[in-house]
């Protein structure tokens, strides 16, 4: 299997800043996206699932703690989640297991979402008090409008998330589940650049490579975040797949997170709570693939 080396997991940090020069110096060109001055790691850490589902449960406590202790340990940085998940708790247990490991907050690139039934103006503000309050956090580092609802106000919505921005709440906005009508009114709405769309986006589901959003993406500064990143049942059953994870001394889900992240303006949020799989995972952005395997996987 593939490992990232300590020497090689570097944290989230504005490119050029005196903390990114300090302590880790071996980044590697596949780790990081670069986009508006910001090195975002290709591969960061998916919440769904941590602390529970559609609602919280708490007997899964532990567990959930240690998967994201683990994570930290490992050196994920970017973080993603919403209020959600587990209804809020997964938001709570990534702020107790930051505050914990008693990392620098700089050094990490948080990510939550607003629900769309709360996309009324006051609504999307309180929803963001709240999911700051649960993290234990002043801001977040990426704020998302997490599903289109029918019906959505998006104007208000966005007054609400650019009043966000101008507070200092959140440093940046997204979306995610847009199609390419919805994200170019949301990329006219906002006043600060639009940094992300996050859709499922896999080997075996390329809807929003087929739709037109990952080339819009990548012609106009977007990261396109891919979550439901390795799809198991898929990968269980490819063949091409599991020769080519052989053939490279790799995982079959360490293929499929390579395939997603060599692409221009792509990052990718599997979870994991197994700490061997969350190296894995991480380990797979230094992974290059040749035009040979490309074709292998029907790229």
């Amino acid at each position: 299997m593939l490992y990232p080396s300590q020497a090689q997991i570097a944290p989230f940090y504005p490119v050029g800043s005196a903390i990114c020069a300090r302590r880790y110096t071996i980044i590697t060109v596949m780790r990081y996206e670069t986009i508006r001055n910001l090195a975002i790691p290709k591969i960061g850490f998916g919440t769904w699932t941590i602390g529970g589902e559609n609602n919280a449960e708490t007997a899964q406590d532990a567990r959930s703690l240690a998967a994201l202790r683990s994570a930290l340990e490992l050196g994920y940085t970017a973080f993603d989640t919403a209020e959600m998940y587990a209804a809020g708790h997964a938001e709570e247990l990534l702020g107790q297991a930051i505050r914990t490991a008693r990392l620098n907050r700089e050094s990490l690139f948080i990510t939550s979402k607003v629900s769309p039934e709360h996309l009324g103006y006051e609504q999307v503000l309180r929803s963001c008090e709240t999911s700051l309050r649960r993290l234990g956090m002043d801001y977040v580092d990426l704020y998302l409008i997490h599903w289109p609802r029918r019906g959505m106000n998006l104007v208000e919505a966005f007054r609400a998330l650019n009043k966000l921005v101008t507070d200092g709440k959140a440093r940046h906005l997204g979306v995610s589940n847009f199609d390419l009508k919805l994200l170019e009114k949301s990329v006219a709405l906002s006043e600060t650049p639009l940094l992300t769309n996050q859709v499922s986006y896999s080997l075996p589901d390329r809807t929003y490579a087929k739709n037109g959003v990952l080339a819009y993406c990548q012609a106009n500064d977007i990261l396109l975040t891919a979550y439901s990143p390795v799809k198991r049942r898929f990968i269980r059953g490819n063949r091409p797949l599991q020769a080519l994870a052989k053939q490279r001394g790799a995982t079959p889900q360490q293929i499929a997170l390579a395939w997603l992240v060599r692409q221009p303006r792509v990052i990718t949020i599997p979870m994991s709570f197994n700490p061997q799989h969350q190296a894995e995972n991480l380990a797979a952005a230094d992974m290059e693939l040749g035009e040979a395997e490309l074709a292998q996987l029907g790229s």
